[in-house]
């Protein structure tokens, strides 16, 4: 990091169905990679490790956060050894033998936070609600570029989450999914992919912060997972974006000093009303 400036990575990558030990080494080469070409901040999709299309295998995959000899702890050495943040994507086995789907945060060698994915969907082609527990909080948290967000794949399509991760100071979204591609929107795009990403746009115009999307690439069950991982800035205006199908390390700069310039010219943050969100709310809840 230089300043206010940040170079950002996405690893766009094809997991191995239940493979833990084959997707740590494809992490730390994506590590080592990003490193080569100074990146400070490197994000894995969501369930990078373990792949997606689990099921039984749920348990099989799951880690331990307290377990020290898990692979986590080999990430957290070459995030210390790298000098580099990262978000990896996992299963965790919670008390009680409950599972969820989860992303750590990882700076200087130690997780600083951990996302548990709070909507499962259950609709279509999902079937998460079968084998996951749903997490139960949205909450920001401090790192050494800023305060950050992090939400997972159904997540993001509920305008509450990263409202509510707005209002808690965060200044970049980190979203990760495992997204299919459905529908055919015009050759070589799904669209899905069109969906997302003008979702993303709007997280980053209308709440004027950076949103920075891993999605990951590959086959699994019939399923084809469409990559096309991006960056957007606090003006809505696309930063990056990664190729369609293909495993790709995305890189770019971003500009923190944007966030101000973006919300001086379209003040949103400072006009918000949330104590009158929460009345309101409180009313249409009580009936």
């Amino acid at each position: 990091m230089d300043g206010n400036r940040l170079k950002v990575g996405i690893a766009q990558i094809a997991p191995r169905l239940g493979n833990v030990q084959a997707n740590l080494e494809a992490h730390l080469e994506a590590m080592e990679q990003a490193a080569a070409q100074g990146v400070d901040l490197l994000l894995f999709p969501e369930l990078s490790l373990t792949g997606y299309v689990l099921r039984d295998l749920v348990q099989e995959v799951a880690i331990d956060l307290v377990d020290e000899s898990s692979p986590l702890s080999r990430l957290e050495g070459a995030s210390r050894r790298l000098g580099l943040d990262m978000t990896v994507g996992f299963v965790e086995e919670a008390a009680r033998k409950r599972f969820h789907i989860a992303s750590a945060y990882i700076s200087k060698g130690e997780i600083i936070h951990v996302h548990r994915k709070v909507y499962l969907p259950t609709y279509t082609l999902f079937d998460e609600g079968r084998y996951f527990s749903p997490g139960e909080r949205f909450q920001a948290f401090d790192t050494r570029f800023g305060r950050i967000g992090m939400l997972i794949c159904e997540d993001f399509w509920h305008l509450s989450s990263p409202y509510i991760l707005w209002m808690d100071g965060a200044d970049i979204l980190l979203l990760m999914s495992s997204s299919p591609g459905r529908g055919l929107h015009q050759p070589g795009r799904m669209d899905s992919s069109e969906h997302v990403e003008l979702a993303n746009q709007m997280f980053a115009n209308f709440f004027t912060v950076y949103v920075m999307h891993a999605n990951r690439v590959g086959f699994e069950d019939g399923l084809n997972f469409w990559g096309g991982s991006t960056v957007f800035g606090p003006d809505g205006q696309l930063v990056a974006r990664a190729p369609y199908f293909e495993e790709a390390l995305l890189t770019a700069e971003i500009d923190l000093a944007e966030i101000r310039r973006a919300r001086v010219k379209l003040p949103l943050l400072r006009d918000e009303k949330p104590l009158l969100v929460l009345r309101n709310l409180e009313t249409i809840l009580e009936g």
